[in-house]
């Protein structure tokens, strides 16, 4: 009785076991495939956060245009030192005991101005002092109101690179950001029809083996009447083997081919992919004027290489004007007073006013200033014949991918009429094998030219969609829709 429960028991883990193994099943579309792809795959996630990184920047320097409002604290300061002091009686220094507490506030906003490189600020101070020893005192110091401005007047203006830097930098960013989720399309596509083909050349083993099964035992059954030769016979048993030995490879490569899209969407490993292949794409021609109209004004490398110049051009102006002379100013006027008590240090209010102007001019640095200045126009040299370089290469892949993709719709259309073709090519060859009006090398031939039929249509759908992702990465322009990327990204980021 107790080995009867025990079997029960195990049977019931055994399924439940197997049961929660089960792979579960999932259909796909190519447009399925690409939404997960560009929504949920690891890669995704590392391309937003590049992109939150650049998002994060500019919000910074945005930040940094607008008035600080900045608050500096001394709570509490105490210092007990020795301190040298002039004795008249004795006409001698001498060093006494200090003690010293002190605490102070102030509050200070700033603007930086763009345009003069300078920096704008009001403030307020409040300080306390109290003195131990000998004798004590108390003292307040205040500046209710001081207002100023410093700026360098021949030397570099680093606010007005930003200004030009910055929003480009992050317009980059933005589009390189739709252009690797582009890029995520092309290769979602690359793995569905990686699939596809694998699925049907598993379909086409499986329909071949049981069609060498067939066909060998008719084989069979005409040998016996000499209606074929032993020598057919062998050959239809030899195609049976090596039906049976496709299955089995075709199968590892299904399941290789439906694990590497699981893993690139991020889904379960275990899970079990069905394709929806898609139909006849409709025609669409796309003009190759308008598509690098397009890439000049969307692709990110056109920003990088603006970018490089626009840093090398700084790198230059920086460099050109640490190399001679540097002249500042800097000047406030306010108020401000001392007293024993706050109170009084608020009275009788003095003007203070504070004008400084300072000139650095290096007289002998052995050439090192004009060499770093040779050095940035030498690689801002470098920097423009690699950005010549780089959009007339883009330009020939727009050219060239727009050309292909214009004749991949008949090709289609060629490789389904092949298709068509060869399957009632083969249909009637196996039905003639089978009452014995052809040979066995004309059935061969049918059927490896069905098979390469099949293969030939998949690829051509493969290519048709791999050249449309290819020219919408290049452009950022869906053509479907006659919409720009960066406006719909715009739009989906509207409420970030």
């Amino acid at each position: 009785m107790k080995k009867q429960v025990d079997i029960r028991w195990t049977i019931f883990l055994g399924l439940l076991l197997s049961g929660s193994v089960e792979a579960q099943d999932l259909t796909l579309s190519l447009n399925k495939t690409i939404e997960i792809a560009t929504d949920s795959s690891l890669d995704v996630f590392r391309y937003k956060n590049i992109y939150l990184t650049s998002y994060w920047d500019y919000r910074s320097y945005k930040a940094a245009r607008l008035p600080s409002l900045t608050m500096n604290l001394i709570p509490t300061e105490y210092n007990r030192y020795f301190t040298q002091r002039y004795d008249s009686e004795n006409d001698i220094d001498v060093y006494r005991k200090q003690q010293l507490f002190h605490t102070g506030a102030n509050l200070q906003i700033e603007q930086n101005l763009d345009c003069l490189g300078g920096t704008f600020f009001l403030d307020t101070d409040l300080d306390y002092m109290r003195y131990f020893g000998e004798q004590t005192a108390n003292q307040f110091s205040t500046v209710p109101l001081r207002i100023g401005y410093k700026q360098s007047l021949l030397g570099y203006n680093a606010f007005k690179w930003e200004r030009k830097i910055k929003p480009l930098k992050f317009e980059q960013a933005k589009k390189e950001l739709i252009y690797n989720m582009e890029k995520m399309s092309e290769d979602a596509t690359l793995y569905f029809f990686s699939l596809a083909m694998c699925q049907m050349k598993h379909e086409l083993a499986k329909e071949n083996l049981a069609s060498s099964d067939t066909l060998y035992v008719i084989g069979k059954e005409r040998h016996k009447i000499a209606s074929i030769s032993q020598a057919d016979l062998l050959t239809l048993k030899l195609d049976v083997v090596n039906a049976r030995n496709a299955l089995k490879n075709s199968e590892i490569l299904l399941k290789r081919s439906m694990f590497n899209l699981a893993s690139f969407l991020n889904l379960d490993k275990d899970t079990h992919i069905i394709l929806d292949i898609p139909n006849k794409p409709k025609t669409m021609e796309i003009s190759a004027d308008k598509a690098l109209e397009l890439a000049r004004s969307n692709n990110p490398i056109f920003y990088d290489t603006k970018r490089q110049i626009l840093e090398a051009e700084q790198a230059v102006d920086k460099a050109r004007k640490k190399a001679r002379f540097d002249a500042s100013i800097s000047g406030s006027i306010g108020f401000n007073q001392i007293a024993n008590n706050m109170k009084d240090a608020y009275r009788n209010l003095q003007q203070q006013e504070i004008v400084s102007v300072r000139v650095s001019v290096p007289l002998v640095d052995w050439g090192v200033r004009r060499g770093k200045y040779n050095m940035a126009r030498n690689q801002l040299k470098v920097i423009q014949t690699s950005a010549h370089q780089e959009k007339v290469s883009i330009e020939e892949d727009v050219i060239m991918t727009v050309s292909d993709f214009n004749i991949r719709h008949q090709l289609i259309k060629s490789a389904e009429e092949a298709l068509q073709l060869a399957v009632a090519a083969y249909n009637e060859t196996k039905q003639r094998f089978m009452i014995g009006k052809t040979d066995i090398n004309s059935l061969t031939l049918s059927v490896n030219r069905q098979q390469e039929a099949k293969q030939n249509y998949i690829i051509s759908l493969q290519n048709y969609w791999l050249s449309y992702y290819k020219i919408r990465k290049l452009t950022l322009f869906d053509f479907e829709k006659n919409l720009n990327l960066s406006q719909e990204f715009d739009y989906k980021m509207r409420g970030f």
